[in-house]
């Protein structure tokens, strides 16, 4: 029986790996990569030398009948992507599915457990974690301000990912909804040279970033705290 490992990879610091993990990618018969040249630079960094294939979001429905044709040899394949754990607000999920879909209980789907930003930003936050909700990415425009609307009347955590060039507007959005003292923390560049996490209330916030504009950089994580 095959098995499809899904292997959680640093985040960012490429020290940020288990042991469980360096294994399992020396072990397997070939990796499959969101982008091979930023998987190449952790592989290398631990000497791993292996097959790589190429898996994201544009892939087309020929690399998934091939990847499922290399299970169903026998090989053993592990999934990771770019950065923290797949199948995670990640293309690899659907790769996932297409196999159990496919295959069933003829390939074992084990996870490597790692590194992941909003896990890791809510370890942080000082801000309730005993439940919370994960949004991901936000949709760019249809549905956005709807679910603004839900974050701010959620009596649990919410946490979700913002890019540079959204990440003011989300603020904007948020300050529109949210109790002037209402709390929210903000994760930066998680586990890099230039991490930063910031907690305070949605207008401290905004003055922060709004004073340091040069910081409006990087991946970002937001959290806010429960109603």
């Amino acid at each position: 029986m095959s098995i499809l490992y899904i292997v959680a990879t640093p985040i960012g610091n490429l020290d940020d790996i288990t042991y469980r993990a360096i294994e399992t990618l020396k072990s397997v018969d070939v990796i499959l990569c969101e982008d091979t040249r930023v998987t190449r630079n952790l592989l290398d960094r631990y000497e791993i030398k292996k097959p790589t294939i190429s898996y994201h979001s544009q892939s087309k429905l020929s690399k998934t009948d091939h990847i499922i044709e290399l299970l169903s040899e026998g090989k053993n394949l592990a999934l990771v992507s770019d950065a923290g754990t797949p199948t995670i607000s990640d293309p690899g999920v659907v790769l996932v599915a297409k196999v159990r879909e496919v295959l069933g209980d003829d390939v074992t789907i084990i996870p490597i457990p790692g590194p992941a930003a909003f896990i890791a930003a809510l370890s942080v936050s000082g801000l309730p974690t005993h439940e919370f909700m994960f949004l991901g990415f936000l949709p760019h425009k249809k549905g956005r301000q709807t679910l603004f609307k839900e974050i701010a009347d959620s009596e649990r955590t919410t946490v979700f990912y913002e890019s540079p060039h959204r990440f003011t507007k989300a603020l904007e959005s948020l300050s529109d909804l949210l109790a002037p003292d209402r709390k929210i923390a903000v994760g930066r560049e998680l586990t890099k040279i230039y991490e930063e996490i910031k907690v305070g209330t949605i207008l401290e916030i905004i003055k922060y970033y709004t004073d340091n504009s040069d910081k409006v950089r990087g991946e970002f994580v937001i959290i806010v705290s429960p109603r």
